[in-house]
C-alpha cells in the first residue's frame, strides 16, 4: 500500500508540475484575439489584424499564412496586399525582438515580400497612406536583415524617403504617428554623409508634441529619439529621463533591455 501511495502522489506531483508549466507557457505567450470571425472580426483579414494587434511570433505568422491565402484568392484586392506587407513586417519585427537564432533571415525574406506586397497597394491607390507606409516600414525591417550598407546598395534609400514623406503628407497621425517617428528614425539611422540629425530631431519633437508619444505602442520611438537626446550635451539629461520612462511605459523586455543599454552607456 505505502509502495502505492508513494507512486500516486509522484504521479500527482508530476501533473501538477505539468499543469503549472503549461500555464508559465500560456501567460508568457500572447494570447490569440477573442471573437474569431464574429462580428468583431466578420473576415479573415479583420481577424488577420487583430492576430498582428496581440503580438508575438506565433500571432503574427498566423496572420501572415491568412494574409498570404487572401492574396492569393484576390490579387487585386488593395486590402489584401497593404495587410499582408503589414504582417510581413510585423512577424520580422517579432522575430527580431524574440532575438530568434535565425531572424536576420527572417526580417531578410519578410522585408523583401512585404515591399513587393506594399508596392502592389501603392500602384492600385497611391492616394491611400497603407501602401506608401508599409513599404518603408518593410524596407527598415529588410535592413535589419542585411545592413542599411546593402540596402543602400540595392538603391532602396530614395524609395523609402519618398514613401514615408508621402505617408506623411497623405496622414501623418496613421498607425499612431507611424509616418513622423519613421522620418524621425530614417534620417537618424542613414549613415553619413547621408544621415540628417537636424531634420530627425524635427521629427522627433513632432512626434513628441502628439498624443501618440507616452503610448506604450510607440516606445520603439520613444527608444530611438532618447538615443538621438544622447549625443549631445544640452539634451543628454532629457535623455535619460526619457529612457527612464521608456522602461516604465512597456512591458517588452526587448526595448526595456536596449533602453538600459543606452543608459549604462551614458
Amino acid at each position: 500500500m505505502k509502495k502505492l501511495a508513494g507512486g500516486l502522489t509522484t504521479l500527482m506531483v508530476g501533473l501538477m508540475l505539468f499543469s503549472s508549466n503549461l500555464w508559465a507557457e500560456e501567460t508568457m505567450a500572447p494570447a490569440e484575439p477573442k471573437n474569431v470571425m464574429t462580428q468583431e472580426a466578420p473576415d479573415v483579414l479583420t481577424y488577420a489584424e487583430a492576430l498582428i494587434e496581440a503580438g508575438g511570433m506565433a500571432n503574427c505568422k498566423k496572420a501572415l499564412d491568412l494574409c498570404t491565402e487572401a492574396v492569393k484568392k484576390d490579387p487585386q484586392n488593395f486590402r489584401a496586399n497593404w495587410i499582408t506587407a503589414k504582417a510581413c513586417r510585423e512577424y520580422g519585427n517579432e522575430a527580431k525582438k524574440a532575438e530568434v537564432k535565425d531572424w536576420e533571415d527572417i526580417c531578410k525574406v519578410q522585408g523583401k515580400a512585404g515591399m513587393n506586397y506594399a508596392e502592389k497597394a501603392k500602384e492600385m491607390d497611391p492616394s491611400k497612406v497603407e501602401g506608401h507606409y508599409w513599404y518603408g516600414m518593410n524596407v527598415g525591417i529588410y535592413s535589419d536583415g542585411v545592413s542599411i550598407l546593402t540596402a543602400l546598395k540595392e538603391g532602396l534609400k530614395d524609395k523609402t524617403q519618398n514613401s514615408f514623406e508621402t505617408a506623411y503628407k497623405i496622414n501623418k497621425t496613421y498607425d499612431k504617428g507611424g509616418p513622423i517617428g519613421a522620418l524621425g528614425r530614417f534620417w537618424q539611422v542613414l549613415p553619413w554623409p547621408l544621415n540628417d540629425n537636424d531634420k530627425s530631431m524635427a521629427y522627433f519633437r513632432e512626434f513628441q508634441k502628439t498624443e501618440f508619444f507616452k503610448d506604450p505602442e510607440t516606445v520603439e520611438a520613444h527608444v530611438y529619439f532618447a538615443e538621438l537626446l544622447m549625443d549631445s550635451r544640452k539634451t543628454k539629461e532629457e535623455a535619460k529621463v526619457m529612457l527612464e520612462e521608456a522602461i516604465k511605459m512597456t512591458d517588452e523586455k526587448y526595448w526595456q533591455k536596449k533602453a538600459q543599454a543606452l543608459l549604462d552607456d551614458m
